[in-house]
């Protein structure tokens, strides 16, 4: 068996395209995410990716949409989403498929 630690990959992503990644591929991304109360992530959306969110632990807004605790949240190609952290919270972040540079900010 081989140990990794959650804290050496980028930003909680561990399966993907990354570097480094436990298993690097194009086909789909992996990551747990935590975040501090009060930290956002501006409107942005995907063309090619559809991204999972679970809510493990903690209270998010999505679109003035609050989430909480076993919430899981589907956005799809195209679908316009921002990201606050209300509490301090940790998600699990499922992308398929894992494409690089996929990620287009709302101006």
């Amino acid at each position: 068996m081989e140990v990794f630690h959650l804290k050496d990959m980028t930003k909680g992503w561990f399966i993907g395209n990354f570097i480094p990644s436990l298993y690097q591929t194009n086909d789909v991304e992996v990551g747990i995410k935590n975040y501090h109360a009060g930290e956002y992530e501006a409107s942005h959306y995907h063309e090619i990716s559809t991204e999972f969110t679970a809510v493990i632990s903690g209270e998010i807004e999505m679109n003035q949409k609050r989430y909480t605790t076993g919430d899981i949240i589907i956005i799809r190609p195209y679908e316009v989403t921002d990201f606050k952290a209300i509490t301090d919270v940790t998600t699990v972040v499922v992308k398929i498929p894992g494409a690089n540079n996929d990620k287009y900010l709302i101006q």
